[in-house]
């Protein structure tokens, strides 16, 4: 019979015995290079737990930062980030603050309560600055919450529509919130790094951002089939990292409100609203809602339609471009993508498109080898 002490003894050896039994199962293609297991995604129609749909703020020309005097009222743009609106948030939002500062104010309204209007919020305050957000909604009910989170700016605006003066603004938008969003990374925003497994449609083919800006896309390396578990010929891996929008929204609110900002509930129906405000500079971080209220005709919206699976906490990588799906694991579900509709004002989600998003998913991940499963 054990005595306490060979009782605890034994308990201690559980772990290592655990983590031996973990290793043989797989090999290295089995784990992230960072060293986390790959294990199987569960797609099933009776692990759904919602489907939503958001419209995404598109401009061929690309996001709108810049600034424009009206009445006696200096205006600065922030909006236009298409499908990269959470990434991009702290970048523009820091190109709107450089506006701002080189008007002798120091004190602001901020239109819009989603990630690019709580970045600016929190930058100007940073700068010292007295502010106000006014917005129709908040957190959970902004476009920013109907995102996956990924930091990665794709479709941001068309190439043939861009200058290159907008290519240096990009990058440099791009530069600066890659920095702002690690000095966030951790629990309480809800932002992390994680691997992302890009799937190719052929060997020379690959992804135009992380080839560009290759020092922004760490531990980026071409896997051939034996070196992932995927059934795929031809992945790209990536680290980029994964905002949380149920988590990080709430916890920038937070911060804006610790700071001292207001907030005022409410609704612009015209720009003469707009410039009645009392604040002698305005952020305009309204997205979608600058059509109507300054005239934007190129702005359009982009619909994504998301299923999100119950959690795994196991799974802790990304899939993108599995004919044209992807999948992102999040603390509030796993989060399934793939549409991508051009001018398509109507939020409902497609029935159709749901079903094409579970079933891609459950084949490629029924097709994926998984050791411990």
């Amino acid at each position: 019979m054990l005595n306490r002490r060979q009782l605890l003894q034994s308990m201690a050896t559980l772990p290592l015995l655990a983590s031996c039994n973990l290793a043989v199962q797989g090999g290295s293609r089995n784990y992230t290079p960072s060293g986390l297991p790959l294990r199987r995604v569960d797609v099933s129609d009776d692990r759904v737990i919602r489907t939503i749909a958001g419209l995404r703020p598109y401009r061929s020309k690309g996001f709108n930062v810049s600034a424009e005097r009206m009445n006696d009222k200096v205006v600065i743009h922030n909006y236009g980030h298409g499908g990269g609106g959470i990434t991009l948030s702290w970048g523009t939002s820091h190109l709107a603050m450089e506006l701002a500062t080189q008007t002798q104010h120091r004190r602001c309204a901020v239109l819009g309560a989603g990630a690019a209007g709580l970045s600016a919020a929190r930058l100007m305050q940073n700068a010292g600055w007295d502010v106000t957000i006014y917005s129709k909604d908040l957190s959970p009910n902004t476009t920013s919450n109907v995102a996956g989170g990924q930091w990665s700016p794709t479709s941001v605006y068309s190439e043939d529509s861009v200058s290159p003066a907008f290519h240096d603004q990009f990058e440099s938008a791009m530069r600066h919130a890659y920095r702002y969003y690690q000095n966030l990374v951790g629990p309480k925003y809800g932002v992390r790094w994680i691997s992302n497994y890009m799937v190719l449609n052929q060997p020379e083919a690959d992804d135009s951002l992380s080839a560009t800006y290759q020092d922004m896309y760490p531990q980026r390396m071409r896997l051939s089939p034996s070196e992932h578990p995927f059934d795929a010929e031809h992945v790209l891996h990536i680290d980029t990292m994964l905002i949380e929008p149920a988590v990080y929204l709430p916890a920038m609110m937070n911060d804006f409100q610790i700071a001292g900002g207001d907030i005022v509930i409410k609704e612009f129906r015209d720009r003469g609203e707009v410039l009645q405000l009392d604040e002698p500079v305005i952020i305009n971080c309204t997205g979608l809602g600058s059509r109507q209220l300054f005239n934007d005709n190129d702005l359009i919206p982009i619909k994504g339609q998301l299923t999100f699976l119950l959690p795994q906490e196991e799974v802790d990588y990304i899939i993108i471009g599995n004919g044209g799906l992807y999948m992102f694991p999040r603390s509030d579900g796993i989060l399934l993508g793939g549409t991508y509709e051009r001018n398509q004002w109507d939020p409902t989600p497609d029935p159709e498109a749901t079903r094409r998003i579970i079933d891609g998913h459950r084949a490629f991940f029924n097709a994926m080898e998984d050791p411990w499963a």
